[in-house]
């Protein structure tokens, strides 16, 4: 790949004369850019005004061969910089928005000063250097405008309300001119930096300002300048040589109102709050248009629920089912009498006799393919029901089902998905047994491979998302060989999809020879996880959900991989012989866990064990700071690259104990070595400096640990 040069571009850089803007204005100039270098030469604080700092910075590039020249104006006279740029180099092609300085001081005591002024420099002086470039950006068609924010804005930080302010306001001015822009080959982007500078010498601690050099950072804002970079309108974090894309996200929220002529109540939003602010399943809008259509999309649910259920419900279907439709799908699934305790699956007369929870998956397969419900999505396109796989897979059981009766399944299309190469259709399927009672919840993604053009949506508030496993080996894994007639058997139970036996169907979907059906490795998949976290005990199933990844044969062994996190058990299954991961992304939630925690390393071989004892009593002696911190921290102690010990710090319950939480997920997870957290509680080890080198992995809420930090000062610095 050939160099990235600015040769003929020209590129005024504000606040150039130290730290981050004099590495950008260095890296410019030796890669052929005509740098305007602006610095008003004022102290961090805003005070004083000097030539010396800009003069210094061209010196420096025109003694390595480059084009420079210095500017001292004020940001805030934008327009002036910007006719330094064009009397001297004769255009405008790039602006960087660095110039900064901060006025720290807590809420209360911030004056009208201290805020005008930081607003000034910061977001107005972006906004009027950036528009008096725009119009020769638009005459020129191209432009390049980097402006900066900052983690405080991003994220908020005491004492700097004023500074934050401007470092998010910017991050709207960004989000616009982007939009504006695009038109005319104009990118705006956002870099959040974190580096040594000025502005931080005495905020940061000495090892870890060392290492946020600002040259780490220039080449990042180089690239998003560079005319061959397609990245607009984002949000680029940058630090000590590592990069990524930020995103503002949204939860999928709750209708607060059942009916569209219902008003919505106080207590109506409070009893749906929990909702509100659920952020598992946040999505990321990607335009305001996106954002208005989910709030239309919410009043169309509303609207749905107060029509008549013919409207409402798509399709309905009846299922009659007896104790022989619950052993046959058991025995498709793998239940055998050679394990003792699949006998409650297999025997009418058992005393426990029950249904694996899984079985609730086949009536909403039965329903799609008897009603046509997807292929009528497609009337008048090329629609071939081989090219028709399952993608995904939810099932919540919300009360236990009889030994036979009738349920009632209510099957309804919500949403469809461009995925590319095909049309993802979403399927909400809810169960009622004879009485009226919805006993179980699910969700069917259907691929239909393919099938282009029929959406522009690439994501939906609707989706059940899948998770993916902790990254450690396994806690446990079963493995099982399928039949060669594994498939055939499923089938009785109602699948009759013929690409799963008839060998000229399976080659019109792409197959050597018939596969196995998907919902009978999910099958597969929950009867090991109940064998091996509930004790074989169906009314211990909360949900699952899987992603199936790839087709298995008939014939083949069956492993599957399990994770427990809580009352979650995170599974992934793969076929033995290949090796061929077939199910991903998937968890079982569970009511009530029966197996045993994991094996610990005994206390007397690790020297962290110590620091979680004086844990346990810095705990116990503050109980005013446990519950102002109130968060569950979970530590995976490693030795020799291997996980060895689990701890968890419940500062909600006031507890401290080896394994994993009790309940629940942690709210922060924190892998480290053993030797690495005996140095950090000692102070041998700063903790910001490991997470830097990579010795302290964080996952979860970070912020909390520095909460955390706060409770154990006196004899921890974690």
């Amino acid at each position: 790949m050939a160099d990235l040069r600015f040769d003929g571009r020209v590129v005024v850089v504000t606040g150039a004369g130290a730290g981050l803007g004099r590495a950008y204005a260095l890296v410019f100039g030796e890669r052929g850019a005509s740098v305007v270098v602006n610095d008003l030469g004022g102290g961090r604080h805003g005070e004083g005004k000097s030539s010396k700092a800009a003069d210094a910075v061209v010196e420096e590039i025109r003694s390595k061969g480059g084009k420079a020249v210095a500017n001292y104006d004020s940001v805030v006279d934008g327009d002036k910089i910007v006719q330094t740029a064009l009397d001297t180099f004769g255009r405008i092609d790039v602006i960087v928005n660095n110039a900064g300085i901060l006025r720290d001081k807590s809420f209360a005591r911030i004056s009208n000063d201290d805020w005008d002024l930081i607003q000034d420099v910061h977001l107005k002086g972006s906004f009027k250097t950036t528009q008096a470039a725009w119009p020769h950006f638009r005459k020129q068609n191209y432009g390049r405008v980097i402006v900066t924010a900052s983690n405080s804005g991003l994220y908020g930080n005491f004492g700097q309300a004023n500074y934050s302010a401007a470092k998010m306001g910017v991050v709207g001015l960004n989000n616009t001119i982007a939009i504006e822009g695009r038109k005319n080959n104009i990118h705006c982007n956002v870099i959040v930096p974190t580096a040594a500078s000025r502005l931080t010498e005495d905020i940061l601690p000495p090892d870890v300002f060392a290492q946020l050099k600002p040259e780490l950072i220039a080449p990042v804002v180089v690239w998003l300048c560079h005319e061959s970079c397609g990245e607009t309108g984002s949000i680029i974090e940058a630090a000590a040589g590592w990069a990524g894309k930020c995103h503002l996200v949204r939860s999928t929220g709750s209708l607060l109102r059942a009916r569209i002529d219902e008003i919505v109540t106080p207590e109506a939003v409070r009893d749906s709050w929990d909702k509100v602010t659920d952020m598992s399943s946040a999505v990321r809008m990607e335009s305001i248009g996106e954002a208005s259509g989910a709030l239309i999309t919410a009043i169309e649910e509303t609207r749905e629920k107060s029509q008549s259920s013919a409207d409402g419900n798509g399709v309905v279907s009846k299922f009659n089912y007896s104790p022989r439709d619950l052993i046959l799908y058991a025995l498709g699934v793998g239940s055998t009498v050679a394990n003792p305790s699949d006998l409650r699956f297999l025997y009418e007369g058992h005393e426990d006799f029950s249904a694996l929870p899984t079985f609730l998956v086949l009536q909403g397969v039965s329903t799609t393919m008897e009603t046509g419900i997807v292929g009528n999505l497609f009337s008048g396109k090329d629609f071939n029901p081989a090219k028709v796989l399952h993608g995904e897979q939810y099932l919540e059981v919300l009360r236990p089902m009889k030994e036979e009766g009738v349920l009632e399944v209510h099957c309804k299309v919500v949403d469809m998905l461009d995925k590319g190469s095909g049309t993802v259709v979403l399927l909400d399927v809810d169960t009622f047994d004879e009485s009226g009672e919805q006993i179980a919840h699910g969700q069917m993604s259907t691929f239909i491979v393919g099938m282009k053009g029929i959406t522009n949506k690439r994501t939906s508030p609707h989706n059940v998302p899948t998770a993916e496993p902790p990254k450690r080996a396994p806690d446990a894994s079963i493995s099982q060989k399928t039949l060669l007639d594994q498939a055939a058997l499923y089938r009785l139970s109602g699948d009759r999809n013929p690409i799963h036996i008839d060998p000229t169907m399976a080659s019109f979907g792409g197959f050597k020879t018939p596969i196995l059906h998907g919902l009978c490795s999910l099958g597969f998949s929950a009867r090991h996880v109940l064998q091996q976290y509930a004790g074989n005990d169906p009314t211990k199933f909360k949900a699952i959900k899987v992603r199936f990844s790839k087709p298995v044969l008939p014939g083949e062994t069956l492993q599957t991989d399990m994770w427990q996190e809580g009352k979650r058990i995170h599974f992934q299954t793969k076929v033995k012989e290949t090796g061929s991961v077939v199910i991903s992304g998937a968890y079982v939630d569970l009511t009530e866990v029966s197996a045993p925690p994991p094996k610990v390393t005994s206390a007397s071989q690790l020297e962290s064990d110590s620091v979680f004892e004086m844990m346990k009593k810095r705990v116990a002696a503050n109980p005013d700071k446990v519950k102002k911190i109130n968060g569950v921290f979970q530590y995976n102690i490693t030795k020799g690259g291997s996980q060895v010990a689990t701890w968890t710090v419940d500062l909600k319950k006031a507890d401290v104990y080896q394994g994993t939480p009790k309940s629940g997920k942690p709210d922060c997870t924190l892998t480290l070595a053993d030797g690495d957290m005996a140095s950090i509680a000692s102070g041998k080890l700063n903790p910001q400096t490991a997470f830097i080198q990579g010795k302290l992995k964080v996952a979860g809420n970070i912020m909390l640990t520095q909460k955390l930090s706060q409770l154990l000062k006196e004899e921890s610095k974690l």
